[in-house]
């Protein structure tokens, strides 16, 4: 296993996903020693079962990729993938809500979410989709997963506003509390490029083209 794959989510989030592309991204990861897969909630279960007994843990993804589904809906799609065994999830904020000011309702979206992952020891990733936002945008959620206590920032979800950048992570680990952590994803298609994120705060990379990157 190298140094850098063992800090890799492999993923594959595309429209067009289909199980036997989850098939190969499992076993891709139990050969080259990734940190996850992340995969559409869908096929959550079937990542659980081609993985069991590994140590490549099944992330998927909530809200994904607006944040725009109501606190609810996120809460719902967590307890199921949690329950189809999923071990982390990557949820997006409600951007929205951040760019308009409203920092009580995405607090409180976070928060539930993260409740539901405290109880079955979950790791939660919030995504803030950082190509979105101004540098202050960035520092107030920031202030908030400080706030909820949440285990990840995650800059992107390569769907909307660009991807993940040096700039961001940095500024993220300069305003992050030294024991949340940071994934950077979206546009990592080089080895160069994923070592600069990760020299710059990174602790995790997410990448659907992981296989090129070592």
């Amino acid at each position: 296993m190298s140094d850098l794959a063992s800090k890799i989510d492999h993923t594959i989030l595309k429209a067009e996903t289909t199980a036997e592309d989850i098939r190969r991204i499992c076993d891709e990861a139990k050969q080259f020693g990734f940190a996850a897969v992340c995969v559409p909630p869908v096929f959550v279960s079937l990542a659980a079962s081609e993985l069991d007994g590994t140590e490549v843990k099944v992330c998927t993804v909530i809200g994904f990729p607006m944040g725009y589904s109501g606190t609810e809906s996120k809460v719902i799609e967590a307890q199921v993938a949690i329950d189809d065994g999923a071990q982390e999830l990557d949820m997006v904020i409600h951007i929205g809500a951040l760019l308009g000011g409203d920092d009580r309702s995405v607090k409180d979206d976070i928060e539930a979410v993260k409740q539901v992952c405290k109880r079955d020891g979950i790791v939660l990733k919030v995504i803030l989709e950082t190509g979105l936002l101004t540098n202050a945008q960035i520092e107030l959620a920031c202030d908030i997963l400080n706030d909820v206590g949440v285990d990840f920032a995650k800059t992107s979800t390569g769907f909307n506003g660009g991807g993940a950048s040096v700039e961001a992570v940095k500024l993220l680990r300069s305003k992050l509390n030294s024991d949340i952590r940071i994934k950077a994803s979206g546009g990592i298609g080089t080895t160069e490029f994923a070592e600069e994120l990760i020299a710059a705060g990174a602790d995790r990379i997410g990448a659907s083209k992981s296989t090129d990157l070592i």
